[in-house]
């Protein structure tokens, strides 16, 4: 009984790990090989809604319009690349998971190295700055030699302390 309730329990655990799944019933194609195909195009397109889903796995309305769309033009006879261009020609590079490499895409390509280097640069002069400071004193101020009139202000200050 004990191994059965635990059975279950990882079961139900696992269940999140699941992919979506968001294709309903009534979206999918009579024919296996346009719907293969189907699922393969829209595993390469974004939800612009999710972001970072795929139209295959997002729930948003927006992206069961967008795998109507993909359908649409397969039936219609298009070529998977057809069908890419017609969707990016409507909602722009952005849709695509995977964004070409080109001017207007630099940034989406770019961008993350960009922001690493900025960091690293930022860490670096942080501490080459800190150590600098230790160098100087900690507080920010040179090291400098005691002039001969401070040498005996400290010399005077330093008796009278002993004499006390």
């Amino acid at each position: 009984m004990r191994f059965v309730a635990s059975l279950i329990m990882a079961l139900a655990l696992m269940l999140p790990a699941l992919p979506a799944l968001a294709v309903n019933p009534d979206e999918v194609l009579a024919d296996p090989n346009l719907e293969h195909r189907a699922r393969e195009l829209s595993k390469e397109l974004r939800c612009v809604v999710c972001q970072n889903q795929s139209i295959d796995d997002s729930d948003a309305e927006l992206a069961r319009d967008l795998r109507v769309i993909v359908r649409e033009r397969l039936t219609k006879g298009d070529s998977d690349q057809e069908v890419i261009d017609y969707v990016v020609a409507r909602y722009g590079d952005f849709v695509l998971l995977k964004p070409p490499f080109k001017g207007i895409t630099y940034f989406l390509w770019l961008g993350p190295i960009l922001f690493v280097t900025l960091g690293i640069a930022a860490v670096a002069v942080y501490y080459r700055k800190r150590q600098t400071t230790v160098a100087e004193g900690g507080d920010g101020s040179t090291n400098k030699k005691l002039s001969a009139d401070e040498k005996a202000r400290l010399d005077a200050l330093l008796k009278d302390e002993d004499d006390a």
